[in-house]
């Protein structure tokens, strides 16, 4: 029989092993983290998620594990495609098409001021306050969407750049 004292110490040591394996293996990268860096630091960092991917960092996961194109990134273009392409060692693929700049746009009267939409801007270009009227600050604006899901009264609309009111 194990003695309390004994059963103590044996917990202990098992903790302190645990403790070493844990802090080893957090140490330890996939192979293709170095590489997923790499590309993600090609990549416009705008989060917009318009490649598929949640963010830039998945999608460059995706890249690296070859499970993703390397043309996906619309707000990229041409350019991301070839920093990629030169990175990677890859023919330069065509960018995704793009399909003319957009910006949000707050229909003031319909706004119940509910802040949902603030969160997933992944420029913070919507400002407002709990229950008051929002407003998009267009420069700031990439048009990637992720604001029109989660308003409650459909008052965001996605709308030429060139007809932004000024």
């Amino acid at each position: 029989m194990v003695s309390a004292l004994g059963l103590l110490a044996l917990i202990m040591a098992g903790g302190a092993l645990l403790g070493v394996i844990t802090s080893y293996a957090n140490t330890i990268k996939p192979p293709s983290s170095a590489l997923a860096t790499a590309i993600n630091d090609c990549l416009p960092q705008l989060q917009c998620a318009e490649c598929g991917y949640p963010g830039c960092r998945p999608y460059a996961e995706a890249i690296a594990k070859n499970q993703a194109p390397i043309n996906l990134c619309p707000p990229g273009g041409g350019q991301t495609v070839g920093r990629l392409a030169e990175l990677l060692n890859l023919e330069t693929l065509p960018a995704q098409e793009t399909p003319p700049p957009t910006v949000a746009h707050i229909r003031e009267d319909d706004c119940v001021g509910c802040t949902l939409c603030q969160p997933v801007c992944p420029t913070d270009a919507i400002v407002g306050t709990s229950r008051q009227t929002h407003i998009v600050i267009s420069e700031n604006c990439v048009g990637c969407t992720l604001c029109l899901p989660p308003c409650p009264v459909n008052c965001i609309t996605m709308i030429p750049m060139a007809e932004t009111p000024q």
